[in-house]
């Protein structure tokens, strides 16, 4: 059985598309039929991130944590990607910043993050640290999974920098 392996905002998801459809079906006792939203093959998942400046985004991203240029439409959009990951990055004049019916505005931050996987997390943060990254928090902390520490891109969104326990 074929499985994919997708990286959805800091989790890591495994899952077989036939087991999904399968599981739907039996749960719901309706036969399996596709649809636009399982019938895909894509291993790119897309994240979007609001951000304030493309250009600062893009330089922060490539320069920083080796996610490559992938497309950039500077002031409104650009993307940026990393192994299967594609970040999409929507400035104060991108579709995706738009206003809500209500008037809410898409805003960056919030505590939503990517992760990213390193091997040797305090070699990382040093290395961030002499770029003059900035440090969400300053400390690594370390759970029954690993260790972590976040960064803020230019616009305040999180990053976590993630090393599993060995």
């Amino acid at each position: 059985m074929k499985k994919r392996i997708l990286l959805l905002a800091g989790a890591i998801v495994v899952v077989s598309s036939s087991m999904l459809a399968d599981d739907a079906a039996s749960a719901t006792g309706k036969t399996n039929k596709l649809n636009s939203m399982n019938n895909t093959s894509s291993t790119m998942v897309s994240v979007r991130y609001m951000i304030d400046d493309v250009d600062a985004a893009v330089a922060f991203y490539t320069n920083h944590l080796g996610f490559a240029l992938e497309q950039d439409a500077a002031p409104a959009f650009a993307s940026v990607t990393r192994g299967n990951l594609r970040l999409l990055l929507s400035g104060p004049k991108s579709s995706g910043r738009r206003p809500m019916p209500d008037g809410t505005r898409p805003v960056p931050g919030g505590w939503n993050r990517i992760e990213l996987p390193v091997t040797n997390i305090e070699a990382e943060a040093a290395r961030l640290r002499s770029e003059d990254v900035k440090f969400h928090r300053n400390d690594i902390v370390s759970g029954p999974g690993g260790s972590q520490i976040w960064i803020d891109d230019p616009s305040g969104n999180l990053i976590e920098l993630f090393q599993p326990k060995e």
